[in-house]
């Protein structure tokens, strides 16, 4: 294998010999980053808390795809099993190298009806389990590491009522990716945000009422695919984003602009 081999191969696998954990990784967003994480290379755990067939699902997918992956269940919610979800994932694969927190959910009311069990519901999966599972998972880290968060175009731009307790914590996420970047940044490590605008979930569908009004919001007139999100987040988990820390990417179709 000649020189010009060995530098496409590595082109096209730029994460080979890396190890990542993605959170909520079973589906949506969540799933096509792991898939393209194990696309590039990278041996792939992803945590999932009420769907295994679906976590099941993505660990077949990189498999047949000639990728390794693992599905831990762990609730976000749940500190001790973030925690041991992290050592997990080293002790299978010996190591970790990259950490997406993408576990997130999204309450949506109207302000009179939001209750205190949502206030913490939310916090406790968007906020508390970010910051167990990076705080968990940087001891591992060397230089190189990579920490990337999910947050949300909405911490910057609101244009419908009912999301404060949504984008209280998404608002946090980046403010939080700011601040440990600084503790991170002596250690090699980066840690990045990025704030996809409405992409087609689960939890957000491309179709409806609600997505109707969303899409006048964006300059592109449509929603993202998860794997347009993944695109984003394989660039900040890979060699080329090394001088890059502490900052929120908007990936929304101009929906901020």
């Amino acid at each position: 294998m000649n020189s010009s081999t060995n530098s496409r191969l590595a082109s096209s696998t730029p994460l080979a010999g890396k190890v990542a954990l993605v959170t909520g990784g079973s589906r949506s967003i969540g799933a096509a980053i792991a898939r393209r994480l194990a696309a590039d290379g990278a041996a792939v755990a992803l945590t999932y808390s009420a769907s295994p067939g679906q976590a099941d699902a993505v660990v077949r997918a990189i498999e047949q795809a000639g990728g390794t992956a693992l599905a831990i269940r762990a609730d976000a919610a749940d500190a001790a099993a973030v925690r041991a979800a992290v050592e997990q994932t080293v002790q299978t694969f010996g190591r970790l190298d990259i950490l997406v927190n993408n576990a997130g959910i999204g309450i949506v009311k109207p302000i009179d009806e939001f209750t205190l069990e949502d206030f913490d519901r939310a916090v406790d999966v968007n906020v508390k389990g970010l910051f167990v599972a990076t705080q968990e998972a940087q001891r591992h880290m060397g230089a190189g590491g990579r920490i990337v968060n999910i947050g949300s175009i909405n911490s910057e731009r609101v244009p419908f009522a009912g999301a404060a307790l949504y984008v209280m914590t998404k608002s946090a996420v980046a403010g939080l990716t700011k601040a440990l970047s600084r503790d991170l940044g002596p250690r090699g490590i980066t840690i990045n945000n990025v704030m996809p605008g409405p992409t087609d979930t689960d939890m957000n569908p491309a179709q409806g009422a609600f997505a109707d009004q969303m899409r006048t919001h964006v300059a592109l007139q449509r929603y993202a695919q998860g794997d347009e999100i993944a695109d984003v987040v394989a660039y900040l988990a890979g060699p080329g984003s090394s001088y890059i820390t502490g900052a929120s990417l908007a990936v929304d179709g101009g929906y901020a602009a």
